[in-house]
């Protein structure tokens, strides 16, 4: 059972671009919006993040950096912090999962973990 005090919920939504997309030169551009929800009971400073980014053809990426497109954010206990990014792939599917590094007010360190999502053109998948 986890703490109830480091309770750290990811939310995504993916949207295909096509205008930044070359499907004929094997470039798929995706925005992806994610909401970090903080149900726990402390504040927790986001510090950074782990991500593991698979094409249709199983080649793997990993992405390590600090905090979320520039920011460190403190997400305040029952508050959410919300940005978009995105990602190119060769194929016109995929998936992405991982973990962002979290800080609670009190010190102590953890994951929250970010759920496999699929990132996919639309009408790839039947």
């Amino acid at each position: 059972m986890s703490d109830p005090r480091y309770q750290v919920d990811v939310s995504v939504v993916t949207r295909f671009l096509a205008e930044q997309s070359q499907p004929e030169q094997n470039r798929f551009a995706f925005a992806y919006t994610i909401t970090v929800h903080n149900n726990g009971l402390l504040p927790a400073k986001l510090l950074s993040r782990h991500w593991v980014i698979t094409d249709g053809d199983g080649h793997v990426e990993e992405v390590r950096g600090a905090g979320v497109v520039g920011l460190q954010p403190l997400i305040e206990a029952g508050k959410q912090h919300a940005y978009t990014s995105g990602t190119v792939m060769t194929t016109r599917v995929g998936n992405m999962q991982g973990s962002y590094q979290m800080l609670a007010e009190d010190g102590h360190h953890f994951d929250a973990i970010i759920a496999p999502f699929r990132l996919a053109v639309p009408g790839a998948l039947h």
